[in-house]
């Protein structure tokens, strides 16, 4: 099914956004709360059963399921007053994502740079440890209530290479740590050239875990990677989706970084790639 990250469409009141997503054409969407509803107080500690049920209804009634709850956190920032607020913050939305029709929840792996900015330190054993630390103690929580952590690899993050990733998912050992798989995250200037190499080691290593697709596209420019709409870029999506009609048949793959003008573009151009 193809989706849409929902703060792409904009931030809005709920039944609004529910409406436009239907009124582009998407069947599903990655939500991330604060970042796309207007009418509703996220903070922590506010979300419940009920505020719930309400969000998820008005997508319901645009034919439009909640994929993703998306809850950007940094997993290893490095104050530690802060990390733990976000922790909390993301085990908050493990509880109540099932109220929200939605069994996934959703972050990047962070940087030991507060903004997310690159850092070298991300790759040292100790930003190894504490990535593995927090997503294992996110993982706990949602193997209480029968949720699914996804995690999503970024060059400049801690998990920077699906190496890094299996390191990971073998050391937490649970099924409810899932992969979202972003190619496009985990390509740069550095490794552009060999796109096929790092789509196929990621479905050879963890293709078995990953649950959702994001889409979206590439450029280099000046050394310098920069996203553009679908098909637009140098992803090679034929190769991608080969890999993906093979092994993940059926698969939500959600569409992100997208203006307005090229939403109708980038979803058309999916669809061919499913039919072919």
């Amino acid at each position: 099914m193809i989706g849409i990250r929902a703060h792409d469409v904009g931030k809005m009141p709920v039944r609004d956004l529910a409406r436009e997503i239907a009124r582009r054409g998407f069947r599903c969407t990655h939500l991330a709360l604060h970042k796309a509803i207007t009418d509703y107080d996220f903070s922590l500690g506010k979300l419940n059963p009920g505020m719930a049920r309400e969000i998820r209804e008005a997508f319901y009634k645009e034919n439009v399921y909640i994929s993703v709850l998306g809850c950007y956190i940094n997993p290893v920032h490095p104050d530690e007053k802060i990390r733990r607020e976000q922790l909390e913050r993301f085990k908050e939305h493990i509880r109540f994502a099932r109220d929200f029709g939605c069994s996934i929840v959703a972050t990047e792996t962070g940087s030991l740079n507060a903004d997310f900015s690159y850092t070298p330190e991300n790759s040292s054993p100790k930003a190894f440890e504490m990535i593995v630390n927090s997503v294992a103690e996110l993982v706990e929580e949602a193997e209480k209530f029968g949720v699914i952590v996804c995690i999503e690899g970024v060059t400049t993050h801690t998990v920077s290479s699906p190496k890094i990733m299996k390191k990971v998912l073998d050391e937490i050992k649970s099924n409810n740590l899932q992969v979202l798989f972003d190619p496009v995250n985990l390509l740069d200037a550095n490794n552009i050239d060999n796109q096929r190499e790092m789509i196929s080691e990621a479905f050879e290593l963890f293709g078995d875990r990953i649950l959702v697709i994001h889409a979206k596209d590439l450029i280099i420019e000046n050394n310098v990677k920069r996203t553009v709409p679908v098909g637009k870029g140098l992803l090679d999506f034929q190769f991608l989706f080969k890999h993906i009609k093979a092994r993940k048949p059926g698969i939500d793959i959600l569409i992100e970084d997208l203006k307005p003008e090229a939403m109708e573009y980038s979803r058309s151009f999916i669809e061919r790639l499913l039919e072919e």
